[in-house]
């Protein structure tokens, strides 16, 4: 069967976005005369920015800040007829909003909360990664896709105000570059400032490495916290680069640093080798760095996990799974990592 036009809804984080690329590449291969659009939010588009398997990026602002809300939305679906929605995001408006769409065949997961509007269910697998499952997507129509590799495109002008960014902070491309990612939405996901402020230290001084606190404008305070306890400084990129701009910095990078969080899934989209701390949530979830080459460091608790997306506190008040991750056990290992990206690069 045959779709001329192809919807992929994920109005999710930008890790979820950047996890669905590869469903994006492979409805365009499989699929190769048809057009593929791809619906998100405002905070996410930048990600798509350049994507050469896409017609169209359709904007759903579902906090309606002055950008096309639901309805807009809706219409603007509606006139492209849509033959084939994928719909990797399990709520139930993603699946609503494809049914009144008239999206002609709507494909989602069996643990949707908009199920009942499917027109076709994939089981949803616990036990594979996020990109895997996602790809199961396309399992309705007997495809069988082989393991795809996230990926962003970030052009000449991300490059361009990457580059000047660096020169006022007195550093190039040519430099060794480490990228520390620090933020996350979730308390219970954040390793420790103290312990990030230790590692980025030791970087500058015993490896003489140049770091880079990377994130949002919402990351910069706590940037600023933990470049404060510090004696030699990281440059601090939170909320200076966009999400775009952000990826073009880590491909130029050594490694990044990151808790179980989007840069995680920006850095294998963009090939650099990565080390993931994981608090409260588990890499059996499905959102550990995809691929090869890459480290992960966590404790084995008890009450691990305690939510799927990670909590605002510890339930148990003691919040061991990120205070008994020490500065050196994460310096070894991103040592490590660092060594063996110079073996393949020397």
């Amino acid at each position: 069967m045959s779709y001329n036009k192809i919807l992929i809804i994920q109005t999710a984080f930008p890790g979820d976005v950047i996890l669905t690329t590869p469903l994006i590449r492979a409805a365009k291969e499989n699929f190769q005369h048809s057009e593929v659009y791809f619906l998100l939010i405002p905070d996410t588009q930048d990600l798509l920015k350049n994507n050469p398997h896409l017609k169209e990026v359709i904007i759903y602002d579902k906090k309606r800040k002055g950008g096309p809300g639901f309805w807009k939305t809706l219409n603007r679906v509606r006139r492209l007829e849509i033959d084939l929605a994928l719909i990797p995001h399990r709520s139930f408006r993603s699946a609503f909003l494809g049914k009144l769409a008239r999206c002609r065949r709507r494909v989602g997961f069996s643990t949707s909360a908009g199920r009942i509007f499917l027109t076709d269910q994939v089981i949803y697998r616990l036990g594979k990664h996020e990109i895997e499952r996602n790809l199961l997507l396309l399992s309705f129509s007997g495809i069988q896709t082989k393991p795809i590799l996230p990926e962003l495109f970030p052009g000449s002008e991300e490059y361009k105000k990457v580059e000047r960014f660096l020169s006022k902070n007195q550093a190039s491309f040519a430099d060794e570059l480490v990228c520390i990612a620090p933020g996350s939405v979730w308390a219970t996901k954040r390793w420790l400032p103290e312990g990030f402020a230790r590692v980025a230290e030791k970087l500058i001084q015993e490896e003489k490495i140049k770091v880079i606190l990377i994130g949002s404008t919402g990351d910069k305070v706590l940037a600023d916290s933990i470049a404060g306890m510090m004696k030699k400084k990281p440059i601090n990129a939170c909320g200076e680069l966009s999400l775009l701009e952000s990826a073009a910095l880590i491909s130029k990078a050594r490694m990044v640093l990151s808790n179980d969080s989007a840069p995680t899934h920006m850095a294998v989209a963009m090939r650099t080798p990565v080390v993931t701390i994981f608090g409260s949530t588990v890499p059996e979830f499905g959102f550990y760095p995809y691929g090869e080459g890459n480290g992960i460091i966590q404790k084995q608790l008890y009450c691990r996990p305690c939510g799927i997306h990670g909590r605002n506190r510890c339930p148990e008040k003691h919040f061991r799974c990120i205070r008994e991750i020490s500065a050196e056990e994460v310096f070894e290992t991103v040592q490590q990592k660092l060594n063996e990206k110079r073996v393949q690069t020397s």
